[in-house]
């Protein structure tokens, strides 16, 4: 398979998964290493493939007609108030795409999370605390914005709402 096969291939694979795929589990699939899927990855996304890598691997995200996108602004400290609330936005039928910060001296930092159930907040959880990793929103004091894909209005008002009861929404 030359080069621009296995690119389209790559496509294919993660247009048809519902999931995201670990570069290591693309390497193994072609029989090449992960370096020649992360150079695929990045010409793929130069040439506008809108291919996202998040801490479970590499993901197409498909466009969801009646999901709504929003934003909410929180602060909190502990490893058990981030858990706690990105347990609230899944259990209320939240996909958590992203955490973003405002840094005083680098602008807008964003890293992808892209977590939808428990068993990706759990290994999302036990990966930071495992790598003694610090949030991002240590950089900010706690403050940070996350982006939610909500199936409806009433869903992010219940989000919306417990949050405000737990003390970690930042209320505009």
């Amino acid at each position: 398979m030359n080069a621009e096969d296995r690119r389209n291939e790559i496509i294919n694979i993660l247009e048809e998964k519902n999931k995201p795929i670990k570069g290591t589990e693309l390497a193994s699939y072609f029989n090449i290493s992960r370096q020649v899927i992360v150079q695929d990855i990045a010409l793929l996304r130069a040439l506008g493939t809108e291919i996202m890598a998040t801490p479970q691997g590499y993901v197409i995200f498909k466009k969801n007609g009646d999901r709504i996108i929003k934003t909410v602004i929180a602060k909190h400290h502990t490893y058990e108030e981030m858990r706690d609330e990105l347990q609230i936005m899944i259990d209320y039928g939240a996909k958590i795409l992203d955490v973003i910060v405002e840094h005083p001296i680098y602008g807008e930092i964003r890293s992808i999370l892209d977590i939808s159930y428990r068993k990706e907040l759990e290994d999302f959880m036990s990966k930071i605390q495992s790598e003694k990793a610090e949030p991002l929103a240590s950089l900010t004091d706690g403050v940070h914005f996350h982006t939610l894909e909500v199936p409806n209005e009433e869903s992010f008002s219940k989000i919306s709402k417990a949050l405000i009861e737990k003390g970690y929404l930042i209320e505009e």
